[in-house]
């Protein structure tokens, strides 16, 4: 430890190299690990490199918060073990040491937590001492995107208990059951399972149990099944959740450990076959809360013929309008705030389609001019709202950073319908659930949070670290995306 974090003492992403077990910084502090590396690389540029040198090279690392394993050589993570299990051997004895370094640390944590202001603001509003048992997620590198998704989906109480509710199923038997599961090549693709491992992460946040859970093996079995999220780069949000529904989706519609998961949801009351929406193939969980159905309409403007198509979705992506793009923040008096219902307006009102979009018309067998315009037909259970913050130049990615206004209760959607005549006053509102927030310049860089409601509270997740907040603090962020929940009808309910 002394010998590669004396070099700029820092105690942030510590890398262990597995060859001399002296520990460094990792490349996103000093890259002292990576350095470690170069310099063992310096002695062979003279010399033949020979068999037994090769052996003795200082390519392979252990993170020592996320056990992941890395090899420089190769630039990229290895998920498979000796013939010995040696690399498993290191993760369980770094965990054990570990556990009995912090299991002291984590109790006087928790004790200073009972006690601390933030339980005061507690006491006021439930009359209680209860102590904030929210869980924080590691950052596993730049993995930032993941947990403010996951920590979003997880406050979303009739999605999070669907999975928490699903029976556990052991991949791993004999010798190694009930062991920390640390998955290797040699276990095959088989014995992946994303619905699992969701359904693990989902059961330990909000336990109490612990100040933040590491979810390791989540994140290998999503770089199992989408590539494009390996590795340390930062990525986006949006990207991730649209991924990991859809897989999630197909997934379920497959079944696992010999239950149709679409017959348990078919078995579930509270999702009737009214509140379904396909989307390839028959309806889950996933459709059931987050799908909604589009009416395309689009209009030649030649001849007047009308297309009308029915498109399925999970999301509604909606652009920022252009005369708000201005830098402003909230607290700035000049100029018009934009507000999400600005952005709704946009998404759905006519627009003439321009040269590059132009329309197929039957009619008129050619492509023509034409007109296009939604409307939700159908609207979901959750209603997921991406605000479309990253555009292309001709050669960069620009983030537009300007203040949206939205609401925490009583998003009125009535007026985006095709039928509003046919939704009782209650269906059409949502009252916000959780906000993920990006912080930064660029979509490959910056840092992302959310914000979420729990029994009547809001947190604020950034990665390890859980924190009570206020809704003055949520109304003033810079949403990116936004986790709207259907209102449930009750009497005496005040329209908002």
């Amino acid at each position: 430890m002394q010998t590669g974090m004396a070099v700029c003492r820092s105690n942030k992403s510590p890398w262990v190299c597995l060859t001399c077990s002296s520990v460094h910084c990792g490349r996103y502090v000093n890259g002292h690990a990576k350095k470690h590396y170069e310099d063992a690389q310096i002695p062979l540029t003279n010399h033949k490199k020979s068999e037994k040198q090769e052996k003795v090279q200082h390519t392979v690392c252990m993170d020592c918060s996320s056990y992941s394993t890395y090899c420089y050589r190769c630039d990229d993570f290895v998920v498979n073990d000796t013939k010995l299990g040696l690399v498993q051997k290191v993760r369980e004895h770094l965990q054990n040491l570990e556990n009995s370094a912090f299991t002291a640390d984590r109790h006087r944590k928790r004790k200073l937590l009972e006690n601390s202001s933030l339980n005061s603001k507690l006491l006021k509003v439930n009359g209680s001492t209860t102590a904030i048992c929210a869980t924080g997620l590691r950052n596993l590198g730049n993995t930032c995107f993941m947990n403010a998704i996951l920590q979003s989906l997880s406050n979303i109480e009739q999605f999070c208990c669907y999975f928490k509710e699903l029976p556990a199923v052991e991949l791993r038997n004999g010798k190694t059951a009930g062991r920390r599961t640390y998955h290797t090549r040699s276990q095959g693709d088989n014995n992946v399972s994303l619905v699992e491992e969701f359904r693990k992460t989902l059961c330990a946040l909000w336990q109490g149990s612990q100040t933040a859970f590491s979810p390791e093996s989540l994140f290998y079995v999503v770089w199992k099944i989408m590539p494009n999220f390996r590795g340390y780069q930062q990525q986006d949000a949006h990207e991730f959740m649209r991924y990991l529904l859809d897989h999630l989706h197909l997934e379920l519609q497959g079944g696992f450990n010999g239950v149709s998961h679409s017959a348990i949801l078919q078995e579930n009351s509270t999702l009737t076959s009214s509140n379904k929406c396909c989307i390839n193939g028959a309806s889950t969980v996933v459709t059931a809360i987050f799908g909604g159905i589009l009416q395309n309409e689009v209009n030649c403007l030649i001849c007047g013929t009308e297309s009308r198509k029915f498109d399925p979705f999970l999301d509604l992506s909606l652009d920022i309008p252009s005369q708000f793009r201005n830098k402003r923040s909230k607290n700035q008096e000049t100029g018009p705030v934009c507000s999400l219902r600005d952005c709704l307006r946009s998404f759905t009102d006519l627009e003439e389609l321009d040269e590059t979009e132009l329309y197929m018309c039957h009619k008129c067998k050619k492509k023509q001019k034409s007109t296009k315009k939604f409307w939700i037909q159908k609207l979901p259970k959750v209603l997921c709202l991406h605000l479309k913050r990253f555009h292309w130049t001709a050669y960069l990615r620009n983030k537009v950073d300007t203040y949206v206004e939205f609401p925490l209760r009583g998003l009125d959607m009535k007026c985006y319908l095709l039928e509003p005549e046919n939704s009782g006053p209650e269906n059409c509102l949502y009252d916000l659930a959780a906000v993920v927030v990006h912080h930064g310049s660029g979509v490959g860089s910056g840092h992302y949070t959310a914000y979420a409601t729990h029994e009547g509270r809001w947190f604020h997740f950034n990665d390890s670290t859980v924190t009570l907040t206020d809704e003055d603090t949520v109304v003033k962020a810079k949403a990116y995306i936004l986790f709207y929940v259907e209102r449930q009808a009750r009497a005496g309910s005040e329209k908002l």
